[in-house]
């Protein structure tokens, strides 16, 4: 492992310790190898006056919820190293009490929570302490004989803990280890099947001590292990699989789910293993991760013969785990599972947001690479059940099942719509991403790429009368999300003001290809997937023409009215499946691409009124927006529509000819 330490960097906090912890901190974080998402934690001992201008020593320990990587000075929790060192002396102490002592005992109310490792930390008689989770080392531990592996490899420099539950009950074992321990003669603690602590008055050398520690696992791990590089995997992703498997966890979880695929070389390799089901199924990396994984992965066959609904077997099998192991107090978790190994394809990562998918896929490449590495010096062997049941079903993890949750209606929901770049396909992008859905929003416009800014949206350049390219949306869609529940059928153009005498028939052609025959073929391509979708809807956007129509636009009356007669006959087919299909005829939203000025003109003209006039010619003599057509589709994509199919409703302030 590389050191990263810069003593330029570093010079800028000589004069301030509780900077200089945050710039090692971040040098720990910015390791995968050594924390990912929240994990570890860090502390520094400084010497503060409180309120009466008396000395008092203050421990800054991380708070909860920062991530080591991004951490700033107000993520560090002050809290009073007395009151922390007395409680290590408490024959017992319940983790919600240590919690709520914690925070007594805090020098600022407004910082986050003190790291439930506090104690621990205050008990380490150093100014700087380092905790991680670091791959190489805690791979070593979780291998048969893994604690002589330990001492042969660092010898009488390191104290070797056995593992021990995290929080108090850890703290005071470290504590009642270590009475008469010379810490002078050490240069770093290894927690069995947990992690590395490292320590030093001086901030680097606690630092470098860390990378020494982890850099001689590596070494050790490179002797010993012989993984040959994965090939490249060419292999075609069944994605309507992917997507049955994505509404399969998300029914066992009681939410909408991302499923994000990782089919890389690594992950491919190792969903290939001939022994992947036993290998992948013996427990986490660290019992820290179990926390967002669960104790095992979901193990997905290749093909569906034999077992169409594996998440099933998942969910009896996990109810059965906590039977095996839960006191009459604790209430079950969900029966979901948070990762899979799809065997001969690759890992799914599943996550009510995408930024919990990606922290479980990220978890989950890390322990497969551990999980090979210990199976090459030894064989992989993870804790206990029951001491993984108790980190999962830890006390203070229990009394979050008793918040309220509020989540955006559309929260782990997958939208697709086209003409995405301008007008109402914009106004209902930036609206479905405001409730909470993952969005490809498509359009040839090449400006669509880079217009929105957010790893939420998938932005692709497509030209919706190609049905290549309508073909290639389509997976990439389900390739970076896992399904499709929302289809927003927007995509159109407003061809020349011709009278049909006189249309040309690139007029004609054009109108039909582009607001008829595409949103045709984007459903062909859509319903197979959105079978497997979660409470699926299409919106169909058509025109005030279909009631309506008006001179001179014919190719665009003609088409949009078959596209109504379109997405009629697909509620009548598509009920079956429970894919809702629905349209919405706006008027007048004069904030898009199809009314320019020569196009306002015209029409202002055929009405013989002015373009003013025009403007305001509706009922509640109001003016209609591209953000009031997608709020409809919001709602007609969540619950306000549930019951409803078939339906065709007009956003246009109320038109008199409709009326």
């Amino acid at each position: 492992m590389k050191n990263r330490w810069s003593e330029s960097d570093a010079a800028k906090y000589a004069d301030n310790a509780l900077q200089l912890r945050v710039y090692s901190s971040r040098l720990l974080g910015g390791e995968e190898d050594l924390v990912l998402h929240g994990g570890g934690n860090t502390s520094v001992k400084i010497t503060e006056k409180n309120l009466f201008g008396d000395d008092e020593d203050i421990l800054y320990v991380k708070g909860s919820g920062w991530d080591l990587g991004d951490i700033e000075a107000e993520g560090f929790a002050p809290v009073r190293l007395k009151t922390l060192q007395h409680m290590a002396s408490f024959d017992q102490l319940g983790d919600a009490d240590m919690v709520r002592m914690q925070r007594a005992a805090m020098t600022n109310p407004y910082a986050p929570n003190p790291s439930v490792e506090a104690v621990l930390h205050a008990v380490i008689p150093f100014r700087y302490v380092d905790h991680t989770h670091a791959d190489a080392v805690v791979t070593i531990t979780n291998t048969p004989g893994g604690e002589d592996k330990i001492r042969d490899l660092y010898g009488d420099r390191i104290l070797i803990v056995p593992y021990v539950m995290p929080g108090f009950m850890l703290a005071k074992k470290i504590y009642e280890i270590t009475r008469e321990f010379d810490w002078s003669q050490c240069d770093g603690m290894v927690l069995l099947n947990h992690g590395v602590f490292t320590f030093h008055d001086d901030a680097r050398r606690s630092y470098e001590n860390m990378i020494d520690i982890v850099s001689a696992a590596e070494h050790y791990i490179e002797q010993h292990a012989n993984i040959k590089p994965p090939a490249d995997n060419n292999n075609d992703v069944d994605l309507e699989r992917l997507a049955k498997t994505r509404k399969q966890v998300a029914e066992k979880r009681g939410t909408a789910v991302y499923a994000l695929l990782d089919n890389s070389p690594e992950a491919h390799a190792f969903s290939c293993l001939d022994n992947v089901d036993a290998i992948a199924c013996r427990g986490p990396l660290t019992p820290d991760h179990i926390i967002r994984t669960k104790q095992v992965p979901l193990i997905v066959g290749d093909n569906d013969n034999g077992n169409p609904d594996p998440v099933e077997d998942y969910a009896a099998d996990y109810q059965a785990y906590f039977d095996r192991n839960a006191n009459a107090q604790q209430t079950c978790l969900d029966h979901a599972p948070r990762w899979a190994v799809w065997k001969n394809q690759g890992l799914i990562a599943f996550g009510a947001t995408l930024k919990e998918a990606g922290a479980i896929a990220d978890i989950s490449r890390h322990t497969i690479t551990a999980i090979q590495w210990a199976e090459q010096i030894g064989g992989w062997q993870a804790l206990p059940e029951k001491d993984l049941f108790e980190v999962e079903y830890w006390e203070l993890e229990q009394a979050k099942l008793h918040k309220s949750q509020t989540r955006p209606e559309l929260q782990g929901k997958v939208a697709l719509v086209t003409g995405a770049a301008s007008g109402i396909g914009k106004a209902c992008v930036e609206a479905l991403l405001a409730e909470g859905a993952a969005v490809a929003a498509l359009d040839i416009d090449a400006d669509i790429q880079g217009m929105f800014n957010s790893k939420q949206i998938l932005e692709i350049i497509c030209d919706v009368t190609s049905n290549t390219a309508l073909r290639h949306a389509v997976a990439e869609t389900i390739r970076r999300f896992g399904g499709l529940d929302i289809l927003v059928s927007n995509a159109g153009t407003f061809t020349a003001n011709e009278n049909i005498e006189d249309m040309a028939d690139e007029s004609w052609r054009l109108g039909i290809d582009v607001n008829l025959t595409s949103h045709q073929r984007l459903m062909k391509h859509c319903i197979p997937l959105m079978r497997h979708g979660i409470d699926p809807a299409m919106v169909i956007i058509a025109s005030k023409n279909v009631p309506a129509p008006g001179p001179g636009a014919s190719a665009y009356s003609a088409a949009k009215a078959g596209l109504t007669q379109l997405a009629r006959v697909a509620a009548f087919e598509l009920g079956k499946d429970n894919i809702r299909v629905n349209t919405i005829h706006p008027n007048a939203v004069f904030d898009t691409g199809v009314w320019t000025d020569e196009v306002l003109q015209g029409r202002a003209q055929s009405y013989g009124m002015s373009v003013d006039e025009y403007k305001s010619n509706n009922v509640l003599q109001t003016q209609v927006t591209s953000k009031d057509v997608a709020a409809m589709v919001c709602a007609m994509a969540g619950k306000t529509f549930a019951k409803t199919t078939g339906a065709q409703v007009p956003v246009d302030g109320g038109n008199e000819r409709v009326i």
